[in-house]
């Protein structure tokens, strides 16, 4: 089977137990995980092959986090072992009216300080269908930028699918350039992009927005504007989230493609346990639908109650198989003790 490739950065998060503050915290709780991988990590739990791509230290931490990726059975030979730390990030869990907080701790990271060379393309994508890149990576540094790049324009020439996240993170972007220099060259030849309409104008460096997504009918001439720009993209999902509070979410889609718009119902989730990975979750059930050939519909339902579902549980992870995804995609929510 042909392999779905993703290239990010995983780092460590560290949290507070019990929704405790930073400032009350004597102990952390420890993870690994990445917006990249955790999308991967949902595709090989269903049954597809994924391979992810990265640079960790060589040290105690970087082992590690290899041992988690091994752990969720996604391939591994191409990550590089080098470099001077692994990322970390501190996440304080919200609670009701109070909201979640993230402090990151990422500079220097091994991977951004990749080196050209370092990752044979050609190498790792001889045997993919599929690459995934996110909004994040360009972001770190200039050479995590140039190696995001080089993947797109690889996986491009030798005909792989190609998809995004366009996860944008305000805290990045300190290395010179601001993203609409840099991802337009890779979002015109993403097949793929998972975004709201105005962060992607953004991106594209097109004037601003203020899309309602409740009125459907008033969106086509901006998805007509994006494909200008992005003249390979096929599906243009958006997540759309209604919250209530920390504690409670309502969580929609939207998805133009091949010209239609399609919606999904608003599944309600309360409470929360980890809002943390649940846009990686709604990435990966996209992604799952396109390649198993579901009819648009069904696509974004998947990813729907992929992205509610993961509310459910703690960590960044998408843990939920496939029949719970689909149990919740027929409106099961009787959450009924299973035996």
């Amino acid at each position: 089977m042909k392999s779905i490739v993703a290239f990010g950065e995983m780092m460590m998060r560290l949290s507070p137990p019990e929704h405790l503050r930073f400032f009350q915290a004597n102990s952390f709780e420890v993870s690994y995980s990445g917006a990249e991988f955790n999308t991967l990590a949902s595709l090989q739990r269903w049954g597809l092959s994924t391979q992810f791509v990265t640079k960790l230290p060589d040290n105690d931490f970087g082992n590690k986090a290899i041992s988690e990726i091994s752990r969720y059975q996604v391939g591994s030979q191409h990550i590089v072992k080098e470099g001077k730390r692994l990322g970390i990030y501190f996440l304080e869990k919200g609670n009701a009216i109070r909201h979640s907080k993230v402090i990151y701790d990422r500079a220097d990271s091994a991977v951004a300080n990749i080196k050209q060379g370092e990752i044979d393309w050609e190498k790792v994508f001889a045997n993919a269908t599929g690459f995934h890149w996110s909004g994040i990576t360009p972001g770190i540094s200039a050479e995590a930028a140039r190696e995001c790049l080089l993947a797109c324009k690889t996986a491009k020439k030798m005909g792989l699918k190609i998809s995004c996240d366009l996860n944008y993170r305000s805290t990045l972007w300190k290395w010179g350039k601001q993203p609409d220099e840099i991802l337009p060259e890779m979002l015109e030849i993403t097949n793929v992009i998972l975004a709201d309409l105005a962060t992607l104008n953004k991106m594209l460096g097109k004037k601003s927005i203020d899309p309602d997504y409740r009125k459907p009918d008033t969106l086509k001439e901006y998805y007509d504007e994006i494909l200008k720009a992005c003249p390979d993209l096929e599906f243009l999902p958006t997540t759309l989230r209604y919250s209530e509070s920390a504690s409670h979410q309502k969580i929609g889609g939207i998805m133009y493609a091949s010209g239609e718009l399609i919606t999904s119902e608003v599944k309600e989730v309360l409470p929360v346990v980890d809002r943390l990975g649940t846009g990686d979750a709604f990435m990966a059930g996209i992604l799952y639908g396109i390649h198993m050939k579901m009819d648009y519909q069904e696509v974004l339902d998947f990813a729907v109650a992929t992205c509610a579902y993961k509310h459910t549980m703690s960590g960044d992870i998408n843990i939920a198989s496939l029949e719970e995804v689909q149990a919740i995609m027929k409106g099961d929510l009787s959450a009924l003790i299973k035996r």
